[in-house]
């Protein structure tokens, strides 16, 4: 259903910031020009600055909020559009985050004091995951 509300017309180039701007990756085009100046974007593996231009085909690298985006131009836009409009005019090739282990979260209950002498060696094996001891 987006797919019929054709992609507005763009030039064949702008600036980085304006285009991470306009394609909703950023929230703010200060923000995008911050984080180029930064050395948080990089196109097509070279560091970029705001003025830097992108067009249709190049890759955009941006480390924003602690992650990296990795997206391919698809169009070219200079003033931000509607979410739904924006994702077409990239395709992300983000890869997919590793799993992250999950550790069991130890809790006591809420004004049980300090832990006995018992209850503190429980957490220290725990933490160090050594085998328990055997039962008497």
């Amino acid at each position: 259903m987006s797919d019929a509300v054709p992609l507005p017309s763009g030039p064949d180039s702008t600036r980085v910031d304006r285009w991470l701007w306009a394609v909703r990756l950023t929230k703010t085009r200060s923000d995008a020009a911050q984080a180029c100046r930064g050395g948080h974007v990089r196109v097509n593996d070279r560091p970029a600055k705001p003025a830097s231009t992108v067009k249709a085909g190049d890759e955009v690298r941006v480390r924003l909020h602690g992650t990296t985006r990795i997206v391919e131009v698809g169009h070219v836009l200079e003033k931000r559009v509607a979410a739904p409009i924006a994702v077409r005019c990239y395709v992300d090739n983000t890869p997919e985050p590793p799993p992250q282990a999950t550790i069991p979260v130890i809790r006591r209950d809420r004004g049980a004091g300090r832990p006995t002498k018992k209850d503190r060696r429980l957490l220290d094996r725990l933490r160090s995951d050594l085998p328990p001891p055997p039962n008497p």
